[in-house]
């Protein structure tokens, strides 16, 4: 018996004095518990820096050669070298990087880098964004989401070149919401000059770099049925917003308000719900094309060389491209905004469309320069957006200039006003096949013509705000130079800018009819 005693003393002692061999760390979430490798060296354990990133999701780049590791988040960029005892954090808004010293070095083994994991916690706080604790002997504990990710990060900020946030640059929200999305205008003080997004799992983030937020004016609950929640928070000069989506988002847009410092957001809806295509699949045929040929009647439209009038072309283009849609499909609907010498209201063009269930609008029209003649030359294809450019919004202003021949022109809102993007909102459901349209025409007019192509753009035009539907503007080339005014007026180059456009209607009706056998 006292034998056995001394035995069981001794057996005690020795595991005591030698703890059991460590070869693995326990990362415990919310999900479940992750195993990576680890060693036990001196007392302390090392992880596999890659394994970390790789069982947390974390983006990272490893140099198979070096050893080096570079652990990303949407905030901040963390560095390790083996056999080094500092690790590198840098801001992405800033580009400064902070030195984090550890009381012992990294290690190369098996070509990966192990760090000292209980002594990290810090720096990769910043890059996990949740509060982490170690326990011994291996387990790695993930908490709460961090409100700051600088909070308690007193090391941080010994750096004199880290720019100090001072005061709320953004200062509130509104909210407007749309039938086909969500508008949302980010009051801010000071001009925001970057900005990244991203979207995964009902969540949409949005990082405004280089300005922080007045959180509890922006914080909003039980927004809608499309943006859900907004929740908001600083990360050191940043600020992030996440909009909590439902099932119906589709797409995002991002843009500087005009005249301001403020931001506007755009959330849209899907293209098509399933349950309203499922009930009406006959309402999506594509059986129905409308031609707009641009001005008429007592709007000539541009006037270029040898006085020629852009609305004779654009009747002469408009009807040609009807005979041959007649011609060509038989089976669908022709409808023409004019078919004389007419004056049309721009809205009562898209009235027309809309109430022919259009499945497309094409609106024709010819450039023209201030100068005549002119160099300047080629086509070009507009989708309905505010303009990007100095030259688009002057192009639409030109176009849009139709109004004042008008009984009443105040119908129509400023073109660069908020109110535009809030009409121009509701053709974001139809935006997508636009933009195919648009990309079909403009190979089309490079293949077929004998014209220099300009590219698809973006602008306002009034005459694509009523088209509830896929619609595209055509500049067919400008009358202001001699060369492309002599084709545009032949009866040649009208048909061959017809049936140019008639090949890209061809062409997207089975892309169309594709998408839509997909949808419902």
């Amino acid at each position: 018996m006292k034998f056995k005693l001394i035995f069981l003393f001794f057996s005690l002692l020795t595991l005591a004095t030698f703890p059991q061999e460590i070869d693995e760390l326990l990362i415990v979430t919310d999900e479940g518990t992750i195993n990576i490798p680890a060693f036990l060296r001196e007392g302390t354990i090392y992880s596999s820096i890659v394994d970390f990133a790789e069982a947390l999701k974390i983006n990272f780049f490893a140099n198979e050669k070096t050893g080096k590791v570079e652990l990303k988040s949407n905030y901040m960029l963390l560095k390790s070298t083996p056999k080094n005892s500092f690790l590198i954090v840098t801001p992405r808004s800033t580009g400064v990087p902070k030195v984090y010293q550890l009381p012992t070095s990294s290690y190369l083994r098996n070509g990966e880098t192990y760090i000292p994991i209980a002594y990290c916690l810090d720096p990769l706080e910043m890059i996990v964004e949740k509060k982490l604790t170690f326990e011994t002997p291996n387990k790695f504990l993930l908490g709460e989401r961090l409100a700051s990710l600088f909070e308690g990060k007193d090391w941080f900020f010994d750096n004199p070149n880290l720019p100090p946030t001072i005061g709320y640059g953004i200062t509130g929200l509104t909210i407007n919401e749309k039938a086909n999305g969500t508008l949302i205008r980010i009051h801010s003080k000071t001009r925001i000059p970057s900005y990244y997004s991203s979207y995964e799992d009902g969540e949409l983030k949005i990082i405004f770099r280089k300005v922080n937020a007045e959180i509890e004016k922006v914080n909003k609950e039980k927004v809608g049925e499309l943006v859900k929640n907004i929740q908001t928070r600083n990360v050191g000069p940043d600020t992030e917003f996440i909009f909590n989506v439902g099932e119906q988002y589709s797409t995002n847009e991002v843009m500087n308000a005009p005249g301001g410092n403020d931001i506007l957001i755009t959330i849209h809806n899907k293209v098509f719900s399933y349950s309203n295509t499922k009930r009406n699949i006959d309402k999506w045929s594509f059986d129905a094309v409308v031609i707009d040929a641009g001005h008429g009647g007592k709007d000539p439209g541009a006037i270029g060389v040898d006085k020629i009038k852009e609305k004779e072309i654009t009747l002469a283009v408009a009807l040609k491209l009807g005979e041959i849609l007649k011609k060509e499909m038989p089976d669908v609907k022709t409808v023409y905004t004019r078919k004389d010498d007419n004056f049309i209201d721009l809205y009562k063009r898209g009235k027309i469309a809309n109430e022919n269930n259009g499945k497309l609008f094409i609106s024709i029209h010819c450039n023209v320069t201030k100068k005549k003649p002119s160099d300047a030359n080629g086509t070009e294809v507009y989708l309905l957006r505010p303009g990007r450019t100095t030259e688009a919004i002057e192009i639409a202003e030109t176009e849009n200039s139709v109004i004042e021949y008008e009984e009443n022109p105040d119908r129509y809102e400023k073109l660069t006003d908020e109110n535009f993007i809030l009409v121009s909102m509701a053709h974001s459901s139809y935006m997508k096949y636009s933009e195919k349209f648009a990309e079909l025409l403009d190979k089309e007019f490079a293949t077929n013509l004998k014209l220099n192509t300009r590219g698809v753009k973006q602008a306002g035009f009034y005459v694509l705000v009523g088209a509830s539907m896929p619609s595209v503007l055509i500049e067919t080339g400008f009358i202001s130079n001699k060369e492309e005014a002599k084709f545009l007026k032949s009866k040649k180059g009208q048909q061959q800018v017809a049936e140019s456009i008639f090949s890209a209607i061809k062409t997207y009706r089975s892309y169309y009819e594709k998408e839509m056998e997909a949808e419902l």
